[in-house]
């Protein structure tokens, strides 16, 4: 399987020629790539970051065959569109494109006492990679590749490090660090890795690893 790195919280995986796309948001410049072609899109949550409805609508349109999963606010804001808008619950399980895909967690990460916490889902794909949303939640399972939040105003890097010796990956994908500087984001690597032992990697945008 490839991992493609987009910016902000947007991966592509890729495999046998097809490919699915996680959290395709406004903070994306090239959201609209990404998803051209897709099979399937994952939705962790319908923040804007990570959900371009109007994005998502006009693709959908484009492509007959494009299907769309996430949780029941991005089945509320896009329609059904003939069954290709699924809303999906922890505890989901599905095989989409050839790839199997569980959900885990419910609930975003608190921002703050005043702001309503939406649902937040992770997925973890083919067993190996994880991409949590916006939230710090491990799965009960083994987690080979985590896509690890990094900024924004729920991050907290103790936190962090923490969830990181929870989970116990083999290796860990900075996303969601488009609010760090290049400085913070290697500050953040060399943190989390010195405190954890695990290795933290930067992957520019439009660059690619092997899973």
């Amino acid at each position: 399987m490839k991992l493609t790195k987009y910016a902000h919280a947007c991966v592509a995986l890729e495999k046998d020629g097809t490919r699915i796309v996680l959290d395709p948001g406004t903070f994306t410049p090239d959201a609209k790539d990404a998803v051209t072609g897709a099979a399937a899109v994952l939705i962790t949550h319908e923040h804007f970051d990570h959900f371009d409805d109007t994005l998502l609508a006009a693709a959908l349109e484009a492509d007959p065959e494009l299907r769309v999963f996430g949780p029941r606010a991005v089945l509320d804001k896009l329609g059904d569109h003939g069954g290709r808008v699924r809303a999906l619950a922890t505890g989901d399980t599905l095989d989409v494109a050839g790839f199997t895909v569980a959900v885990h967690g419910e609930r975003h990460a608190t921002i703050h006492a005043d702001i309503p916490r939406v649902d937040n889902l992770g997925y973890l794909v083919d067993e190996t990679v994880f991409h949590p949303g916006d939230a710090y939640f491990a799965p009960e399972v083994s987690v080979d590749t985590l896509l690890l939040p990094t900024s924004g105003p729920w991050t907290k890097l103790g936190e962090a490090a923490d969830y990181l010796r929870a989970v116990k990956p083999r290796q860990v994908i900075q996303i969601h660090e488009l609010m760090l500087s290049e400085l913070g984001r290697q500050s953040t690597r060399t943190f989390l890795a010195g405190l954890t032992g695990i290795e933290v990697a930067l992957l520019p945008s439009g660059e690619s690893v092997g899973l």
